[in-house]
């Protein structure tokens, strides 16, 4: 293996076993992206030969691409896993979120609401997600455990120190943690992983052709889901995802990777960030920040 490959997978496992330790009802939040597929790896290898001791969680907005879900569903049964799902569509059924209209319309945003509904349903005190310091400033500022107060909000000024891979999962009844065990990998680290470890990924992350249409210079995949306005032309294109979230927001980009040593020429070569392409992340200059706050992933 890569040294420094393992030293990193030898980090997220320590995490792993941090979080399996010191918490009650943990989860793995899973969107079925790259990052939440190493995830797993490294809890398959931190609990082995025994299964994972918590569950996945699934926040489903309903406006997924098929792709992610049919991956999700067989990874699932492959490992014998336990899956929650949260639906975006039963918050706004209930009337705990109200739709978006217009053309940037997403349910992006409204995950959150679902997110922290679901978590309180499961008394979730712990939930493991895939972010990365690299992706965006936000998480730039993440500990390896973040700390969440009873609202299920985040507080950058109020993180706990890490000194010597120490982490304090002390809390509050009603507080729980976020915890990024892939904090310090790379885009590239996560590519090179998944190279070297052999692991299914969803197809969508190869190039392929769709039939797209360009927002504001980014690709948009032509679905029910989007909705697109009458100069917005659409074409059929080779392109492939970089990140993976909602159908309305994540854009494509242009590329003929459809390997997974391609993919990793191809990234070593961008000059823009995975996160790049994402409509939601330009709402504004802290997008980003304003949603964590709020108690997003």
């Amino acid at each position: 293996m890569n040294n420094h490959l393992k030293v990193l997978e030898d980090e997220g496992i320590f995490i792993m076993r941090e979080v399996a330790a010191q918490f009650e009802r943990p989860v793995l939040l899973f969107s079925g992206g790259k990052d939440s597929i190493c995830m797993v790896q490294l809890a398959l290898k931190a609990f082995y030969p025994g299964k994972i001791p918590f569950p996945l969680m699934h926040i489903d907005t309903g406006h997924n691409f098929p792709e992610t879900i049919e991956f999700r569903d067989r990874l699932v049964e492959e490992h014998g896993l336990e899956l929650i799902v949260g639906s975006v569509q039963e918050s706004i059924n209930n009337g705990r979120v109200k739709e978006e209209t217009g053309p940037d319309a997403s349910r992006n945003a409204l995950q959150t609401v679902t997110l922290l509904d679901t978590l309180k349903k499961h008394q979730v005190d712990a939930a493991l997600g895939g972010g990365r310091r690299d992706e965006e400033k936000a998480r730039a500022k993440e500990r390896f455990f973040s700390h969440r107060d009873v609202f299920g909000q985040w507080d950058p000024k109020q993180q706990r120190p890490e000194l010597w891979n120490l982490f304090n999962g002390r809390k509050n009844p009603g507080e729980s943690f976020r915890v990024f065990p892939l904090s310090n990998w790379t885009e590239m680290d996560v590519w090179q992983y998944i190279t070297q470890e052999k692991m299914d990924i969803p197809s969508i992350y190869f190039a392929h052709k769709r039939k797209v249409f360009e927002r504001r210079g980014v690709w948009l995949a032509d679905t029910e889901f989007v909705n697109r306005q009458d100069d917005e032309e659409i074409v059929e294109k080779t392109v492939r995802f970089r990140t993976i979230g909602d159908a309305t927001c994540t854009g494509a980009v242009l590329s003929n990777a459809s390997t997974l040593d391609e993919i990793i020429e191809e990234v070593s070569a961008a000059r823009q960030t995975e996160r790049g392409n994402r409509h939601d992340d330009k709402r504004s200059e802290t997008a980003m920040e304003d949603r964590k706050r709020q108690g997003y992933f």
